[in-house]
Formats: C-alpha cells, sequence, structure tokens
C-alpha cells in the first residue's frame, strides 16, 4: 500500500467512530491497520441494520483498509495474542475508557514497557487524566454538548438543534491522525515512542476558540447566534434567488466591498442614496432594512445568472448545497472530496479523507473488513501454525 506512513504497523482497539476514524485515516496514509475486535464486533457494524443489513456507509468509511482480528481479551490467551500483535506495532490507537484498558492490561505503562518505540493514542472524551476520564461521552456530550459547541449555535430563546452523527468524532480523529504522525517524527530523532492523547471536549473547545478565546481574554460571552434579518454584517450573510436556491454573499471587509456589490446589482438608488447603508456601522445597524432590499433583488434572478455577474464584479459568494446537491458538484470533486474503491459488489465511490500527499501518494488500501477476517492471516503472520489457531478456537480465545 502505496502512502506517507507505508511499513507503519498500527494496532487499533476502538468502537464507534473517534478512535476507528483516526486509524481509517492513517491507513488511508499507508500504514497496515489491524482491528482487534471482540467475538461480538465493534458495536458500530450494527448500525447496518438500518440500511438492511446488506450496507452500513458510515462504518465502511471509518473502517476501510483494515485488517480485522477477532479475539477475546477476556481470557488469557486473547490477551497474549492482542500483546503479541502489539508487541511489534508502531502505533496502538484506542478509544476504550481508561479503566478498561487497566483491566484488561493494555495501559500505556505496560504495553511501552514491551514496546519502548510505541506511539500510543488514547482518543477520549474529557481527557484521559481528567475527573471525568471514564464517563461515557460520545461526541454528542463532550464535543458538541460540553464544549459549547450546541450552545453557541442557538439562538436565544431557541431550543438546541441536533448534531449530525460523527461530526466531532471525525474533526477528534482526524487531529488524533497528526498527533501520532508528529509522535512518529519525534521517534526518527530520540528511538522512543510516547503517549498522545486528543479529546472530544479539547477539539470542540479549539474548533469554538475565538468565542472561548474572547472569554479568557477579555471576559465578554460570546456574541449569541444571530438570525439572518439582524447579521452584524449582512453583507456575509444567506439570501435567495429567483428559483428559491440559497447562497451566502462572504463581503466579510464590508466597506471594502460595498461599492463592488452595488455594481453588480447595477447600483440601485434604494442603496446607493440611503446614507443608512453607507459603512459598516450603519449596515449593522439597519440590517433588517437593507437585507430587505437585498431580498427583494436577489429575488428578481436565479443562481445562474447571478453566479456570473458576481464573478465578473469581485462579489464573493457560494452556492448553499445539499448532500445530493454535493456529490454532484463539479468544484468538489475536482477537489478529491471522493475515492474510488473495489468492495464486494463492484467499484464504488466513497468520501475520501481530507490530505493528499503529492511526493507520497496515499490510496485507501482496501473495503471494510468483516467481523474477524484477518484473524487467521494475523496469527499466522505471528508464527502460530494451524493446530494451535485451532486450539484457540477451542477455547473461545479468537472468532
Amino acid at each position: 500500500m502505496a502512502g506517507p506512513l507505508e511499513g507503519i504497523r498500527v494496532v487499533e482497539m476502538g468502537v464507534w467512530v473517534a478512535g476507528p476514524s483516526c486509524a481509517a485515516i492513517l491507513a488511508d496514509w499507508g500504514a497496515d491497520v489491524v482491528k482487534l475486535e471482540p467475538p461480538e464486533g465493534d458495536p458500530f457494524r450494527g448500525l447496518g441494520a438500518a440500511f438492511g443489513a446488506v450496507m452500513n456507509p458510515p462504518f465502511e468509511l471509518d473502517n476501510r483498509g483494515k485488517r480485522s482480528v477477532a479475539v477475546n481479551l477476556e481470557t488469557a490467551e486473547g490477551r497474549a495474542i492482542a500483546e503479541a500483535i502489539i508487541e511489534r506495532a508502531d502505533v496502538f490507537v484506542t478509544n476504550m475508557r481508561p479503566r478498561a484498558l487497566e483491566r484488561l492490561g493494555m495501559d500505556y505503562e505496560r504495553l511501552a514497557a514491551r514496546n519502548p518505540g510505541l506511539v500510543y493514542c488514547q482518543v477520549t472524551g474529557y481527557g484521559p487524566d481528567s475527573p471525568e476520564a471514564n464517563r461515557a461521552a460520545y461526541d454528542v456530550g463532550a464535543f458538541w454538548s460540553r464544549a459549547g459547541v450546541v450552545a453557541g449555535l442557538t439562538p436565544a430563546g431557541a431550543e438546541p438543534p441536533l448534531q449530525r452523527g460523527g461530526m466531532g468524532d471525525h474533526m477528534t480523529g482526524a487531529n488524533a491522525a497528526g498527533a501520532v504522525a508528529a509522535a512518529l517524527y519525534a521517534r526518527t530523532r530520540t528511538g522512543k515512542g510516547q503517549r498522545v492523547s486528543v479529546s472530544l471536549t479539547r477539539v470542540g473547545v479549539y474548533m469554538m476558540g475565538w468565542d472561548t478565546n474572547t472569554q479568557l481574554r477579555a471576559k465578554l460571552p460570546p456574541t449569541p447566534p444571530h438570525d439572518r434579518r439582524h447579521a452584524p454584517n449582512p453583507l456575509i450573510n444567506p439570501y435567495r434567488d429567483a428559483e428559491g436556491r440559497w447562497f451566502y454573499l462572504l463581503l466579510l471587509q464590508g466597506d471594502r466591498h460595498w461599492p463592488d456589490l452595488l455594481r453588480a446589482l447595477g447600483n440601485p438608488p434604494e442603496l446607493t442614496g440611503d446614507p443608512r447603508f453607507a459603512d459598516i456601522p450603519g449596515r449593522r445597524d439597519h440590517a433588517p432594512e437593507l437585507v430587505e432590499v437585498l431580498d427583494r433583488i436577489f429575488a428578481t434572478k436565479p443562481l445562474a445568472e447571478w453566479g456570473p455577474i458576481f464573478d465578473a464584479n469581485d462579489v464573493w459568494w457560494a452556492p448553499i448545497l445539499g448532500v445530493a446537491e454535493v456529490v454532484q458538484d463539479p468544484v468538489v470533486r475536482a477537489a478529491g472530496a471522493f475515492v474510488e474503491l473495489e468492495s464486494p459488489d463492484g467499484p464504488v465511490e466513497q468520501v475520501n479523507t481530507p490530505a493528499d500527499f503529492f511526493g507520497t501518494p496515499a490510496q485507501p488500501g482496501g473495503w471494510a473488513p468483516e467481523l474477524g477476517q484477518h484473524t487467521e492471516e494475523v496469527l499466522l503472520e505471528l508464527g502460530f501454525d494451524w493446530e494451535r489457531i485451532a486450539e484457540l478456537k477451542e477455547q473461545g480465545a479468537i472468532l
């Protein structure tokens, strides 16, 4: 498998999304990833029931390119197998809670004693050493709720919106993959591995960093979300065309871009001749009136006509797309957002992970594995013979 991490061995002991998504990115980057699963499998596999058990698109994204080893860590033989696999690994990725790792003998101190070069990546809800290290979280709890994300998106008096699945998990997994890569680089200088950790809460706080840093520095609460008719800058705001399609104006530097917008709109007198809209403070203080005028103007043409007009007059904008439009958008496709993989049913497209490497091109290695698909293969690589593998199956140590 090509990629910048070709030759790196990763062991993942994770469930659901945050930890497995990190390992999936490492697999896309060329690492050989072994996914240790219990005999009943990662519970994420059960999401396939929502798709009639014929596919599981979320699981496929976060587990492609891995090899699945189904091992019963509640048995001494199963733990010995896991330790043998980890002993020859470069990286261990887990999002299991610390007390479970300690109970199974998979804590950092014990594994690093046997493999000093190991990069041990803990993905947690609230931090592996925090008072609530063992609290169940999911990204809905630790990222969306506790890190201030949902509060920052909820207008005053409104009910909190629901989160889309995996948003905080994927951001955390991507950050964890970066942390692993940095630790691997440090190992090239020191010869030693280390423990790294990334938490859903830390990622959420960082994502809300402008609001949170303003609170820390100036003790000012964040500005509550505005509806579009009361935008502080009505020139960076969504509008609708003659066909009801939404788009965003992106004129962040209002006074710089105001003449460009007026020119694109044909210098309408209701805008050029109104002193309320002449500068940033005026447009802010009279946002409802300005939005009403712009709504009326933009409703006169479809976006197919407005787009070229905007571009010709240096008016920055972007269409607001639904997912069905995103997967067809030529710009999104040119950005490399999708990748073709060979599935059991033939070639299919999947979402690509975000980074490209032009010197060491990466390509997803293969389809998400069936539960225990590679157990025998990995054990044979470790030196087990078929007789011993059969004994381990009889003992319930492996699937």
